[in-house]
């Protein structure tokens, strides 16, 4: 399941669809065989791949309720390589149906695992809506791994301590392999002192699972959704366009993994490989009080 990344954090307006698509889109101009689920009821990985989410007729709500598999509900979009299961406003409801299902957080899980169609994607990046509901613990239980995009402010730091709180949940309770894949500073804007700040002490804390790649403020990437076109497809020669690429060359580096010939450059951006995964804990919100807390003891900073 290395190859299932979920992008995810409970507060809005930190670029987590931004990071989706955008990262899908990148990984797919380097040949890459992706399928980006869209399990956000706001269905804006839908609309911001290139598809029309109001003529979207079956969706990842269809799979969820046990009314299709996934591989059913799958579409080509514009960009090179990447295909989509998509969402549409039916997804709404969908956590209230599944309350009293059964293996309701395994929904999605189930439906990637009985397909052996989905082994043609070299990965499966999955957006969630801002929230720790049941829909993101779908998506944390069918995927090996988590990417945080997180906003260089204090309010972004109390969010990601209930994400990791939750993660340790899912971990304990139903997917004993999922881990932090990495956290990427989105929405940069280094004029700022706290930015500076914020980033210095989540990096003393997550280490090697910071990403050293950071996406900045910029005017493209904010346009791009309203027009239904990734920001390489809108304005490839834009600070945004180059960001992600060099986020998805660093994420191909801590998988391991080659980019296409035809579209390997010089100038590859800085990326360690995989490290050991580190938890926030309890004891580092005294010595540190913008740091996250949340853990379950795996090693204590501070």
């Amino acid at each position: 399941m290395n190859n299932r990344i979920v992008v995810a954090n409970q507060k809005g307006g930190v670029a987590k669809t931004t990071t989706a698509v955008n990262l899908a889109s990148s990984l797919g101009q380097f040949g890459k065989k992706i399928l980006l689920i869209d399990l956000d009821p706001q269905a804006n990985a839908t609309s911001g791949i290139g598809v029309d989410k109001s003529k979207v007729s079956k969706s990842i709500y269809d799979v969820l309720i046990g009314e299709g598999d996934i591989e059913a509900i799958v579409i080509d979009t514009p960009s090179p390589n990447v295909r989509l299961a998509p969402a549409n406003l039916a997804l709404v409801g969908a956590e209230i149906e599944l309350v009293h299902a059964p293996r309701r957080e395994f929904r999605l899980a189930d439906s990637i695992n009985r397909n052996a169609s989905i082994n043609q994607y070299e990965f499966i990046i999955i957006d969630t809506p801002p929230s720790l509901g049941l829909l993101t613990v779908n998506a944390f239980t069918a995927a090996g791994s988590v990417l945080i995009p997180m906003q260089c402010e204090y309010y972004a730091l109390e969010g990601l301590a209930q994400l990791y709180q939750t993660v340790q949940l899912v971990r304990q309770k139903s997917n004993p392999a999922l881990h932090i894949e990495g956290l990427v500073f989105s929405m940069v804007d280094m004029r700022a002192n706290l930015t500076v700040q914020v980033m210095n002490e989540v990096k003393n804390i997550l280490k090697d699972k910071v990403y050293e790649s950071i996406i900045p403020r910029n005017v493209r990437l904010a346009e791009a959704p309203s027009f239904g076109k990734p920001i390489a497809a809108y304005d490839r020669h834009s600070k945004g366009a180059e960001a992600y690429e060099n986020l998805a060359k660093e994420f191909l580096k801590r998988h391991s993994q080659t980019l296409s010939p035809s579209r390997e450059r010089t100038g590859e951006a800085p990326g360690e490989g995989q490290a050991a995964e580190t938890t926030p804990s309890p004891a580092v919100v005294a010595a540190e009080p913008l740091l996250p807390v949340g853990g379950d003891g795996e090693r204590s900073s501070g």
